[in-house]
């Protein structure tokens, strides 16, 4: 078995997330693999240090620094029949990989997973680590809130059978982001089973400024258009309702100009945040969610859009 770490500015956090994975009870020897992309915090020395005193890890450079491109340097880099993804703000719950294999056999998936677990630090990252872990902020996500064991469209982060990740050709690195979600359509696609267990569950911190979380949610809505571009039956119902979001927030804005009614769409929807969230900033955080994925998935598809009009 191989654990796969990309790694990028991570100084502060490696040590201990290197740790959780060390600290895990296993029966048979385990390697670990860290990729570690372009950083300015003293990443590479931590890394190089925890490598020089722990034999079970190595280091492979990531000079492209996005996240694809590291998994597949530190998969190609290790051997172990079974991949387990490891991010580097990431803490495994005890016999987080144990259970994960022992579920693996027992079911026959091809890439097992659990729960999402935010470890927040601050009174802002408590709000975000609400929205997330409720349907209102995310849509709902296994994965994040919970629920039964069985077969999911994707899970956090993966424990993963070599041979069919190698099958499918494993990380698209033209993908920044939902990179993860795209390899379980194809896999899902390959006749596997990608399977949610609720008793495993992985620690991490959320996002802790609003630009942050701008940014990331920004991200996802802009990388999820272009997966759903490339695989179209991909698209669930719960995806498309923050997409719409800013328009329709934008068309009543500049339609309540002229009638006061439609204000009440956008005074709707405050309200209705408001009263799931029952806390103002709870409400704020979701909105933003809501609006930047919005906005990142319109301005991806403007951008095709535009692209296939130039090329006409």
């Amino acid at each position: 078995m191989s654990v796969v770490m990309p790694i990028r500015n991570e100084a502060d956090h490696l040590e201990a997330a290197v740790a959780s994975v060390l600290a895990q009870e296993y029966p048979l020897p385990f390697d670990v693999c860290l990729a570690i992309g372009p950083s300015d915090d003293g990443t590479d020395a931590v890394a190089a240090a925890i490598a020089a005193h722990e034999p079970r890890v190595t280091t492979v450079p990531n000079p492209a620094g996005i996240t694809p491109a590291a998994l597949n340097a530190a998969i190609a880099a290790t051997s172990g029949d079974i991949v387990v993804r490891v991010d580097g703000h990431a803490r495994l719950s005890p016999g987080y990989i144990r259970r994960a294999v022992e579920t693996m056999i027992r079911t026959g998936a091809v890439n097992v997973g659990g729960r999402q677990v935010p470890v927040p630090e601050t009174p802002f990252e408590e709000a975000v680590a609400a929205a997330t872990t409720s349907w209102l902020g995310t849509g709902g996500a296994t994965y994040r809130v919970g629920g039964q064991e069985g077969p999911v469209d994707t899970v956090y982060l993966g424990v993963f059978d070599r041979a069919a990740g190698s099958q499918v050709g494993w990380f698209d690195e033209t993908l920044i982001r939902n990179q993860d979600y795209e390899l379980n359509i194809r896999l899902r696609k390959a006749g596997g089973e990608v399977w949610f267990d609720p008793e495993l569950s992985v620690g991490y911190r959320p996002r802790g400024s609003w630009k942050a979380l701008a940014k990331q949610y920004y991200e996802y809505g802009w990388w999820k258009a272009e997966v759903v571009r490339r695989h179209p039956e991909s698209l669930r119902l719960r995806q498309v309702a923050p997409a719409l979001v800013p328009a329709a927030l934008m068309a009543s804005i500049v339609l309540g100009s002229r009638r006061r009614i439609w204000w009440s769409i956008p005074a709707g929807y405050a309200a209705a945040l408001l009263v799931v969230a029952r806390s103002p900033q709870v409400a704020a955080v979701a909105a933003v969610q809501h609006v930047a994925w919005g906005v990142g998935a319109v301005a991806q598809v403007a951008r095709r859009s535009l692209a296939i009009v130039d090329l006409r």
